[in-house]
């Protein structure tokens, strides 16, 4: 049984971030004033090993937008095959692929075993809202699997001109709001605690029960008032704990969320039953 689910995780290993991360990578150090270490897939399952903590690895594909080549879901599934302990993977599919992008995530999930889909709005270059990516939710509501939008600002291209491309609208919270009111069947997880929109995601967790959000991308000592209230109350069973290592380690986050005064069976919750429960993972 381990002690903690992280549910967004970036493998640390020169296969994801050099086609991940490229030309981002000095902005998303900056913006997490951290060193991105590269080690390799066993050095990270001992690491996760040693904090008794099962990783949710996402493979990441945003090449139409970027030019830069996926990271893929066959990649990530190998890492779960030799580490099935420690970790579960999501797939990643480039939205604008169309009907390639359904079939790949069909394969993903149902000759792979990954457990999800995670997208990220702004590297890929897309509206969740846009109603020419529907059959792509559609396919997952029909698989069963959670889709992870990110929302808020990112690293990536962060204190740069122009941002590198990322436009920070694609990440608004409210067009995920379409998505979950569009399709109520469909499993939703927001990453990010999603400032500067970050009331406006609390309204939509509350409004739409099949919202989720996760906690990662940032220190708790930075979560906002209303966040950590909502976290303690109305939200306990649908927030979720994240890193978004290798930026933010697991040590680091959950120092400070400890000092968030959360009763322990809210802790409980966040750090590993909700991600259980929503994943099908047995603890």
């Amino acid at each position: 049984m381990p002690e903690a689910i992280d549910v967004h995780v970036h493998p640390s290993t020169e296969e994801y971030l050099k086609p991940a991360l490229g030309p981002f990578t000095e902005a998303t150090e900056k913006y997490f004033r951290t060193s991105i270490p590269i080690i390799t897939i066993d050095e990270m399952a001992a690491e996760f090993e040693a904090d008794d903590v099962l990783a949710v690895l996402f493979a990441w594909d945003a090449e139409t937008a970027t030019g830069l080549p996926p990271v893929t879901n066959d990649y990530i599934a190998d890492a779960v095959r030799a580490h099935p302990d420690r970790f579960r993977g999501f797939a990643s599919v480039d939205p604008h692929k169309g009907d390639a992008a359904i079939a790949e995530l069909d394969r993903a999930v149902s000759e792979l075993g990954l457990i999800g889909l995670k997208t990220q709005a702004g590297a890929q270059d897309f509206r969740p809202d846009d109603r020419q990516f529907y059959p792509l939710w559609e396919k997952a509501a029909e698989l069963g699997i959670p889709v992870l939008f990110h929302v808020g600002t990112t690293g990536l291209g962060a204190g740069t001109p122009g941002g590198m491309g990322v436009k920070l609208d694609n990440m608004r919270p409210i067009y995920v709001d379409t998505v979950a009111a569009n399709f109520p069947d469909l499993k939703i997880i927001a990453a990010h605690p999603a400032w500067p929109w970050q009331d406006e995601m609390i309204a939509i967790a509350l409004h739409k029960a099949n919202v989720w959000i996760d906690l990662s991308g940032w220190s708790p000592k930075y979560f906002s008032e209303p966040l950590v209230r909502e976290i303690k109350t109305r939200l306990q069973d649908r927030v979720m704990f994240g890193t978004d290592y290798p930026f933010i380690t697991y040590h680091k986050w959950i120092t400070a969320f400890d000092e968030l005064g959360i009763p322990e069976d809210v802790r409980t919750k966040v750090i590993k039953t909700n991600a259980a429960t929503l994943l099908g993972i047995e603890i």
